[in-house]
């Protein structure tokens, strides 16, 4: 049955948490069954993001990783180096379609040498954030790579404030080093009992998502985690 063109439907490789909501983001699935581009449904606030009653389903589940879903919308809302970024309708619900299988995930990787810019570090991170005036060149802020070898850290939160243990990814990745903020809903969900110390996760798919800027850079965060 053809989409209609107010309806993008993707796979689900983002539902990571951002301010009181959600960042969801996936990849097109096109009406000949081809792989689009990058879809970042957000909402018409100020921040943008997408609130639980705006991407919940009819049964009032919450979508998943790795869900094929159709997201109703109503027009391009491009920002700076986000541009895969669409207004969604907050007057209709979203709809469940059907998962992506194991077989089919390394088919939506994006196969480039390196995550945007490197050489740029935080206090606690590595090759983890662009300067701003750098990353407003960019027109991408989304991507889907494998890694052979992830390790997890869990420390103390950054800020008192924090409900949720500070998550960062180290992993190599064509040759460079990285140390990234983890965001991911669900493995924040599962690691406040965890003890702080490091964590070998093995070979995982990674969603990395370029936030937007605070204090003069864009942060690369892990917006996703994902066994292959």
């Amino acid at each position: 049955m053809a989409q209609s063109a107010n309806i993008k439907r993707i796979v689900c490789f983002a539902n990571s948490r951002k301010l009181n909501g959600r960042c969801i983001a996936g990849k097109e699935i096109l009406e000949d069954g081809k792989i689009g581009g990058w879809v970042r449904p957000v909402s018409a606030r100020e921040s943008e993001d997408v609130s639980e009653d705006e991407r919940r389903y009819e049964d009032s589940s919450d979508p998943c990783v790795l869900d094929i879903i159709d997201v109703p919308v109503l027009s391009p809302r491009p920002k700076n180096f986000q541009q895969e970024n669409w207004l969604l309708d907050p007057n209709r619900r979203w709809t469940r379609i059907n998962r992506v299988g194991e077989k089919a995930r390394p088919l939506f990787t994006d196969a480039d040498e390196m995550l945007w810019i490197n050489g740029h570090h935080s206090n606690r991170g590595w090759n983890d954030r662009i300067p701003f005036p750098d990353a407003s060149l960019l027109d991408t802020s989304l991507k889907l790579i494998k890694v052979e070898s992830l390790r997890v850290s869990v420390s103390e939160p950054y800020k008192s404030t924090s409900t949720h243990p500070e998550l960062r990814g180290h992993f190599n990745y064509n040759g460079c080093d990285y140390s990234l903020r983890i965001t991911d809903a669900d493995v924040e969900s599962r690691v406040n009992d965890l003890d702080y110390g490091n964590y070998s996760v093995g070979e995982r798919f990674l969603t990395i998502s370029l936030a937007e800027p605070f204090e003069g850079y864009s942060y690369k965060l892990i917006a996703a985690i994902i066994k292959p």
